[in-house]
């Protein structure tokens, strides 16, 4: 290591980590914004053309005038837009507003849909200044090998990423399918070596588990297919028995709001779901189908931790309006904002943040999140103890 880096191993619940990538949501795919509008005074300096523009871009202009004329080195066009376009939105300081190049928006569709390609299957995210395990999937290399919830992750085959986000070290350990990589964590202060072979990862966006008459549905992210596929099970419920569901929304970093709508549909039968409010237009209400809720007097738990976010607090927070469900957990993570995806140019796309999300009742998602209606933790030595308190006490309810 060049520097001398103090591991501060503490005792956390996992509820409190936030799950990379989880944590974006896309409401809607909206195609077409022409984003040369943004940039019409900076664009003929780059020999790309010009356009009328509302906002005048003299101040940039003149840096990149200055830097054509007194730079001692080559200026690449390209990399200069480019970064140009990542200012820009950087500069909203909101998080969730961001422009994404080819590669970045490719990739951030493949985990949109859990098309992660091959890995070791881990899910991560920053916890006290470090990016941390938060969880290994089943039957995947990283739960084979030992690697624990809570570990911090330091190396990738040699090389320090402990500086780096979680978006860039999954990128570094991802690769071909069959191929050897070395991670290395820090566990209470000790480095530990795991070498595995990546394998495709399996993560299936929901599934069932029957414990007697007790239904738990576990969804990890709100996918195109994941309100369908809900919906099947719940056609099941009856001719197996079911007197209770648990629905389990721990780490679920939300997805499609489509996908949670045919959810709720389950519960809600053709009342408000979600309220958008956005400075830009009047507010709008969103209701649930009708004529499919089949659970709506079935008994209930709701499962969250504060890596619920996103769409899956919309869940939670209309089924807690409602009566519908208990909710049990921790706090969510309180994304409670829209985002819509604008496909320009050169395959990049731009993702912002368009209103905010509230419950039926008007209560505000973002920055509060949901509170649970019975407040119970789960640590990272909860998760490698196979203990689970939250599952218990959904149970025993």
């Amino acid at each position: 290591m060049s520097e001398k880096v103090e591991w501060k191993e503490k005792k956390v619940s996992l509820g409190n980590a936030i799950i990379v990538g989880a944590v974006v949501a896309v409401l809607s795919l909206v195609v077409g914004i022409n984003f040369n509008n943004w940039f019409g005074g900076f664009m003929p300096y780059l020999g790309i053309g010009g356009s009328d523009s509302s906002m005048n871009w003299g101040a940039l202009n003149e840096v990149y005038d200055r830097l054509e004329k007194s730079y001692n080195g080559e200026i690449d066009n390209k990399a200069v837009m480019e970064g140009a376009k990542k200012g820009l939105t950087a500069a909203l300081g909101d998080k969730y507003t961001v422009y994404m190049d080819s590669e970045e928006s490719s990739d951030f569709y493949d985990d949109l849909h859990g098309n992660v390609g091959s890995g070791i299957g881990i899910e991560m995210g920053e916890r006290d200044g470090y990016v941390r395990v938060l969880r290994t999937l089943p039957d995947n290399p990283a739960r084979k090998a030992g690697i624990l919830a809570g570990d911090i992750i330091y190396k990738v085959d040699g090389e320090e990423v402990y500086m780096l986000s979680s978006d860039e070290i999954s990128k570094k350990v991802r690769g071909e399918t069959g191929t050897e990589v070395t991670v290395t964590m820090v566990r209470d202060g000790d480095e530990k070596d795991f070498t595995m072979k990546r394998e495709t990862i399996n993560n299936v966006s929901a599934y069932v588990d029957y414990d007697g008459h007790t239904a738990i549905v576990t969804v990890t992210r709100f996918d195109n297919d994941t309100g369908a596929k809900i919906q099947g099970f719940a056609k099941e419920f009856s001719d197996k028995g079911v007197k209770k569901v648990i629905l389990d929304l721990r780490g679920n970093g939300g997805g499609y709001v489509a996908a949670a709508e045919d959810l709720l549909s389950l519960w809600i039968d053709g009342d408000t779901y979600l309220v958008q409010k956005s400075k830009h237009d009047s507010d709008s209400v969103s209701k649930t189908s009708t004529g499919k809720a089949l659970l709506k007097d079935m008994k209930t738990i709701v499962l969250v931790n504060g890596s619920t976010a996103s769409a899956s607090e919309i869940v939670a927070g209309a089924l807690q309006d409602y009566g519908k469900a208990t909710i049990v957990g921790e706090k969510t993570y309180g994304k409670g904002v829209v985002q819509n995806m604008f496909n320009l140019s050169n395959g990049s796309t731009l993702k912002v943040t368009t209103a905010e999300w509230h419950t039926p009742k008007d209560r505000s998602i973002n920055k509060e999140g949901i509170k649970p209606d019975v407040e119970v933790e789960r640590s990272f030595e909860d998760i490698n103890a196979m203990r689970d308190p939250q599952m218990d006490k959904a149970k025993s309810l």
